[in-house]
């Protein structure tokens, strides 16, 4: 391999830098929406043992309990500094959860990130190309209003949206 001369090496740092503020000026007026981590959802199947390690082996305090009728779910919440672990519990054969779990097995199912104006940002994600499961917010744990992002659009990951209720 040749060695650059100082002079090559000079110019291939201006044009980087040149590169980097095209980019900077190419996106300094586009408006993104702002998110936080809310929690990180976690398929179980045996809501004993999921407990046993949560609970007794990390320590972590387990919320009260929530039903959600309209995913058949139990949500299982543990708070983790500034966001939580929500624990799904498929409370039918039919549900989302089950239908992962039979599928995929217990573990990792999605994230959320929470918005402040959810309807805002599904119109943003939309104009962007962004492969949407839930073009319109639907109800979620805690008075919320949710929906999720196609794994398509995300590097394969499930992104839930949550705005507070």
């Amino acid at each position: 391999m040749k060695a650059r001369s100082r002079h090559e090496d000079t110019n291939a740092r201006r044009l980087f830098s040149a590169n980097q503020l095209r980019v900077f000026v190419a996106f300094k007026d586009v408006d993104y929406m702002k998110a936080t981590l809310d929690h990180i959802g976690i398929a179980v199947k045996d809501l004993s043992a999921a407990l046993g390690f949560y609970r007794d082996a990390l320590g972590l305090e387990i919320e009260a309990t929530e039903e959600v009728e309209s995913q058949k779910v139990r949500a299982h919440f543990a708070p983790v500094g500034e966001a939580r672990l929500e624990l799904l519990e498929a409370t039918a054969p039919e549900s989302p959860i089950a239908k992962y779990i039979d599928k995929r097995g217990p573990g990792l199912h999605h994230i959320t990130l929470r918005v402040e104006d959810i309807r805002a940002a599904l119109t943003q994600l939309k104009s962007r190309g962004v492969r949407l499961i839930d073009e319109a917010p639907r109800p979620g744990a805690e008075h919320s209003l949710i929906a999720f992002v196609h794994p398509a659009s995300t590097g394969g990951v499930l992104i839930e949206l949550k705005q507070a209720g």
